[in-house]
């Protein structure tokens, strides 16, 4: 751990942290366009990086910072040694009520680190202050432009071999991977062992992507095509990600038009509901919808 990272959050001497009452927000991500994807990135994504775009005035150096799924021993935030090229960590073990926040906080420090230095966890504990959440650090209109990998070579600079912890670390982490396509914005096939899925992360508020997603069910169009079907849901920090099971033997790519013209007939279920209420069946639909949920915080 970097020096700079030991310092982070450390009380004064011979005093204790100030407790901070935690306040958990549910949907951390709102209001930036990347909302989706950067659920995505956190929740079920194996390897996968995307740069990021900072507001106005964050850092005048203009450094290349990007975000990745993983990091080296799953740290919070990164400065490679030899280029200062930034890298931020979605899915670490160690998380606040605010998600947003930690990850703003670890973003802030790698602006103010040195090349060579990790931030192995993040600050959880200090006390909130203005200013570091994602929100006020990212461009709020910036989407995400997302890089799949087959594994995490991407965490060394082109050439480098990795030794002692992080190569372990790398061997690990290779070893964990399930094969992923993205589809599109947010939607990802995986092949999960003899199982394969379509994950799809939508900005829509949940009651109302609920009502839509019955609106389809009751119709019959809730599919992807023969051999597939709707498995259900999962809550992930404020939005609703729907999950198809698919045909395993099929390969990704053969679902990019089915998932295209699955969308289409999801934002045209979303956008009739300003007219049209659910009749009877689609509101049973909706019944047997709400009952194959999960939530992930």
């Amino acid at each position: 751990m970097g020096k700079a990272a030991r310092r982070k959050g450390a009380p004064a001497k011979g005093g204790k942290p100030k407790k901070v009452r935690d306040v958990f927000v549910a949907r951390p991500f709102e209001g930036l366009a990347a909302e989706p994807e950067l659920i995505a990135q956190r929740e079920f994504v194996p390897s996968a990086t995307a740069p990021l775009t900072l507001a106005d005035g964050v850092d005048p150096a203009g450094r290349a910072v990007t975000l990745g799924t993983v990091l080296p021993l799953a740290a919070a935030a990164m400065v490679r040694s030899d280029d200062g090229h930034i890298f931020l960590g979605m899915q670490v073990q160690t998380r606040s009520s605010d998600i947003s926040r930690d990850l703003g906080r670890a973003l802030r420090w790698a602006l103010d680190a040195e090349p060579g230095e990790v931030l192995s966890v993040p600050d959880t504990v200090s006390e909130p202050r203005p200013g570091e959440r994602l929100q006020d650090l990212l461009a709020g209109d910036a989407e995400l432009e997302v890089t799949l990998h087959e594994d995490f070579s991407w965490w060394l600079p082109e050439g480098d071999t990795p030794s002692g912890e992080v190569a372990m670390s790398l061997e690990r982490a290779n070893a964990a991977i399930m094969p992923t396509e993205r589809l599109g914005p947010a939607a990802y096939w995986v092949l999960a062992g003899e199982k394969a899925h379509l994950r799809w992360v939508w900005p829509a508020e949940e009651n109302r992507l609920l009502q839509a997603l019955a609106r389809l069910s009751a119709a019959g169009e809730l599919t992807l095509g023969e051999g597939t079907r709707y498995a259900g849901s999962f809550r992930a920090h404020g939005l609703l990600v729907p999950v198809w099971d698919l045909d395993p033997e099929a390969h990704a790519r053969e679902w990019d038009e089915s998932a295209k013209h699955l969308g289409a007939r999801l934002e045209e279920a979303l956008a009739s509901l300003d007219d049209r209420p659910l009749d009877a069946s689609e509101r049973r639909a909706r019944d047997g919808l709400i009952g194959r949920q999960l939530t992930l915080r």
